[in-house]
């Protein structure tokens, strides 16, 4: 694939790195979003992998073309392979390598930016190779989440290797970047970051404010709508998610449950019909990521329950500062990052300590008591203005890039 875009000269260009595709929602929202904004006053070198079924999307691939180029970002995008996986892994790193030292060389670049751990790989090298500074946007722990998804057993060599690149970045990076305050403690307790701890910035997955803000609420029929967006497998404990509605029923027996998700409804049903929940009070659609702040508009609060493994320690999840903006208190859990600070702390919602029935009654009245504060919504905003600005996560990157010499 070949290089897309130009732009003018600027003094200290920057490449960025990700393994996720610019050609899917999640590298528009929380990479291009961001480097659109980074790209004023300096030139941005992106390199990202794209996968065959999107690249064959000449439409959106012309578009992010277009609206690269216009932002003064140079988009380097490359192949995404996937099987067998370690083999093609390999490979992107690789071609990764190549095309970043050419371009480190070419463009005299000062830092690397890596976004999670596949980059991370191609950063190390080139940092070896040339002497540029790297920044380690750790993401999370890749590897803890590999274990805790089922993906690889914690005693595999898969898992001993990652955690072998993991103190590799976190030992050579010049800055690291979390999601998550949780996640720095933890790392403060690495044995072999005793005294070796790196300058580290907290910057959680933000949201466009500009988008996820407040709307004027179309009257509801039947006077509360909870609300559920996104994923409902993996990491999620939906099976709970459908106990907090039965419980809210009980409390608001006209109620409605309004869920956006994209491809998991046979999933979604089923989990509805186990947990003793008529498809007639649910309302389950495909939304865009466009779409979705009108979608939220319509909701009173919003619920989510996210596993409380290790590694979610050092997850922001995105829907929480969507929610947020969008003026709606929220019904979570404890365990997940520094989500229950907030929540609990900011007073915008609640976090529960478990799924028991007695716990998740007290939150689901906990919730509808705030809903019920008319200055709740204002509250939200704030909060979200506050801790997942995008403005705010640009800010903080052009300060790393500045103390690195950017």
């Amino acid at each position: 694939m070949a290089t897309i875009a130009s732009v003018g000269s600027y003094q200290v260009p920057i490449l960025y790195i990700s393994y996720d595709s610019m050609l899917e929602p999640l590298g528009q929202s929380q990479v291009l979003a961001y480097l659109k904004r980074l790209a004023v006053g300096r030139s941005i070198h992106l390199i990202s992998f794209e996968k065959p079924s999107d690249w064959a999307n000449l439409v959106e691939r012309e578009r992010i073309a277009r609206d690269t180029a216009a932002a003064g970002v140079v988009w380097h995008p490359l192949g995404y392979h996937k099987w067998p996986s370690a083999l093609a892994t390999a490979w992107d790193i690789a071609c990764g390598i190549a095309v970043g030292l050419w371009l480190v060389l070419r463009h005299r670049l000062r830092i690397v930016h890596a976004r999670s751990y596949v980059p991370a790989v191609i950063a190390l090298v080139l940092k070896r190779l040339t002497g540029v500074r790297f920044i380690f946007d750790m993401r999370g722990f890749w590897a803890d989440e590999r274990v805790d998804g089922g993906l690889w057993p914690r005693d595999g060599r898969m898992y001993r290797v990652a955690k072998w690149f993991e103190r590799r970045f976190l030992l050579a990076a010049d800055h690291v970047v979390s999601l998550t305050h949780a996640a720095v403690r933890e790392m403060e307790q690495f044995p072999y970051l005793k005294g070796a701890m790196p300058p580290v910035t907290v910057i959680p997955t933000c949201a466009d404010l500009s988008r996820f803000c407040i709307q004027a609420k179309p009257d509801h029929e039947h006077g509360f709508v909870l609300g559920y967006v996104g994923s409902a497998g993996t990491w999620y404990q939906f099976d709970a998610v459908v106990a907090c509605f039965v419980a809210l029923l009980k409390q608001r027996p006209q109620a409605r449950f309004l869920i956006i998700n994209r491809n998991e409804h046979d999933y979604i049903r089923a989990q509805l019909t186990a947990g003793g929940v008529s498809l007639d009070l649910v309302e389950l659609r495909a939304a865009s990521h466009a779409e979705v702040p009108m979608q939220m508009a319509r909701m009173d609060a919003g619920v989510f329950f996210i596993k409380p493994l290790f590694s979610k320690q050092a997850s922001a999840p995105t829907k929480l500062g969507e929610f947020l903006g969008c003026g709606i208190p929220c019904l979570a859990n404890r365990g997940v990052g520094d989500m229950a600070e907030i929540l609990e702390g900011e007073e915008v919602g609640i976090a529960l300590d478990d799924f028991s029935a007695e716990s998740l009654r007290v939150g689901v009245e906990r919730l509808v008591d705030l809903v019920a504060n008319p200055h709740v919504p204002q509250r939200c905003a704030a909060v979200a203005e506050q801790f997942f600005s995008l403005e705010s996560g640009v800010a903080r990157y052009q300060r790393i890039y500045g103390r690195l010499g950017g």
